[in-house]
């Protein structure tokens, strides 16, 4: 089987965003505690902060971290997790059943941030709260002094303010289950006001209004249209969120889900542009994709704490999804559909960085492990910079259960002209043969390849674990060459493929 792909150096889709390779932390399960923050753990630094995780998130240059939810910010109070520890109330977290201690907070969760190389994407609480709960929390962060919460900031040890520049609006506001669910027209107001205030004191930032929850929300995509007719010229991004699931074990119909995503960006692209010239903006709004994921491995186990069965525990082990190789093939389609929507997609986060549908999993007291997620997001973070490619793709196909034609090959193309590279990322979704692959490299000058991994494997269920890590990793490939300007290679079935390429 062949696939035949054209790559030239003027046609391109959009510079990508570092944001497109960011993630999310939420007060969740055991993201925060036993995730980041361990006191006592032989790598806790001074702030009882996991060192062994910040290693393992820096290694994978994640450029900016959504904070602190989620569900969990609908019904947050920030001013719990700000002063001295010890005072700190305890309180009943309803969005997952649990406790929450406070005992990280916003100075915790800053200085984390600061330790493992990345920035925060906050989210004001627009469900049980509203305007002025937000635009105190944003003087408390981002204001330098001289006023009642930045006064309060100071008197909590950062005389300096956290600059934070990226804001959400709330969170799933579109969804019945969400602390504060409010229709499109009552969300779209609030969240109108909100951003004026929140612009008002400062007009330099970036504000992220609420869009679907997914693509099946009885109200999508009115929903954008109508919150984006409130809120258009005073926000900069919306938030589309997206998980994918084969309860069904049927993989070639999972792995035509990024085709879903791709037609759920294009609905909501067509609804910004749509609102643009009703309201004859010359602005431009963008998608923050700021919840995408794998998502279900998890979900049998944890009904006993979302159902109430366990009572209020704190930090329990929630949304523990132990990822299989099948769903390396499918984050890679994914983060490729992200790269090449990058025109319309500047942000996106993996939902979420630590234990919970996380990449990273730690053992309390023990150690910390990559899942095989975490190689496929690797790859395209640390890789993925510079300008997506348009390419021209003809690839034979299959059928999905409905969505049509569904190709073969997965791929997109990342040129970093400062580095003189080209990063192609490929995901053969054939089950039984290797796709024989042939790229056209047109007016990239001279090109060789130096660097060729693989992530393969006949067992799609197999997982990695605290005990055997290394179950799944990529692997150093080879047969790929440049011959004549043309790329060639043999992608194994059912494999995830990074081509590096550099003039």
């Amino acid at each position: 089987m062949k696939a035949a792909v054209t790559a030239h150096s003027r046609y391109t889709i959009s510079e990508i965003d570092p944001r497109l390779y960011g993630s999310f932390i939420e007060h969740l399960g055991r993201a925060v505690y036993t995730g980041i923050y361990e006191p006592g753990h032989p790598t806790a630094d001074a702030d009882g902060m996991r060192q062994d995780v910040i290693d393992l998130v820096k290694e994978l240059n994640v450029p900016v971290v959504r904070y602190p939810g989620g569900n969990f910010v609908s019904a947050y109070n920030w001013e719990d997790g700000i002063g001295p520890r010890e005072s700190r109330p305890t309180r009943l977290d309803l969005a997952w059943h649990t406790s929450e201690s406070n005992q990280v907070g916003i100075h915790e969760f800053a200085d984390w941030c600061e330790s493992a190389n990345t920035e925060m994407m906050l989210a004001v609480n627009l469900g049980s709260r509203g305007l002025d709960e937000a635009r105190n929390f944003l003087e408390y962060v981002n204001h330098p002094g001289g006023s009642e919460w930045s006064d309060k900031r100071r008197a909590n040890g950062r005389a300096e303010p956290f600059d934070v520049k990226l804001w959400c609006l709330g969170n799933e506001m579109d969804g019945p289950w969400q602390i504060g669910h409010k229709s499109a027209d009552e969300y779209g107001r609030l969240a109108h006001e909100t951003a004026k205030a929140m612009r008002a004191f400062d007009s330099s930032l970036e504000l992220v209004v609420c869009g679907s929850s997914n693509a099946h929300m009885p109200t999508y995509p009115q929903w954008e249209a109508t919150v984006l007719d409130h809120t258009y010229n005073e926000i900069d991004y919306i938030s589309l969120h997206m998980y994918f699931e084969n309860r069904a074990k049927n993989t070639a119909n999972f792995l035509a889900k990024s085709v879903e995503l791709d037609n759920y960006i294009g609905t909501v692209a067509g609804v910004i542009e749509f609102i643009k010239a009703k309201k004859r903006s010359t602005k431009d709004v963008y998608i923050s994709f700021d919840e995408w994921n794998v998502w279900y491995h998890s979900k049998e186990r944890d009904k006993a704490i979302l159902e109430g069965a366990s009572g209020w525990p704190h930090a329990p082990a929630l949304l523990e999804d132990d990822y299989n190789f099948e769903d390396v093939l499918q984050v890679g389609c994914i983060l490729n559909t992200f790269i090449n929507r990058a025109d319309v997609v500047k942000i996106a986060c993996l939902a979420q960085l630590v234990n919970v549908i996380a990449p990273i999993m730690t053992v309390p007291g023990g150690p910390a492990w990559r899942q095989t997620i975490y190689y496929p997001y690797y790859f395209a973070s640390v890789y993925g910079r510079g300008t997506a490619l348009k390419l021209i793709v003809d690839s034979p196909t299959y059928a999905a259960d409905g969505l049509g034609d569904i190709p073969y090959l997965d791929i997109s193309a990342v040129h970093d002209a400062d580095a003189r590279t080209i990063t192609f990322f490929i995901v053969n979704r054939y089950q039984q043969d290797a796709l024989d692959l042939g790229v056209a490299l047109l007016e990239f000058g001279t090109l060789t390849v130096i660097d060729d991994q693989e992530i393969a494997n006949p067992d799609l269920a197999i997982t990695n674990t605290a005990s055997k890590p290394d179950n799944v990793v990529p692997r150093k490939a080879d047969g790929a060459t440049v011959v004549d300007g043309t790329l060639k290679a043999s992608i194994a079935p059912l494999s995830y493929r990074m081509l590096r390429l550099q003039a």
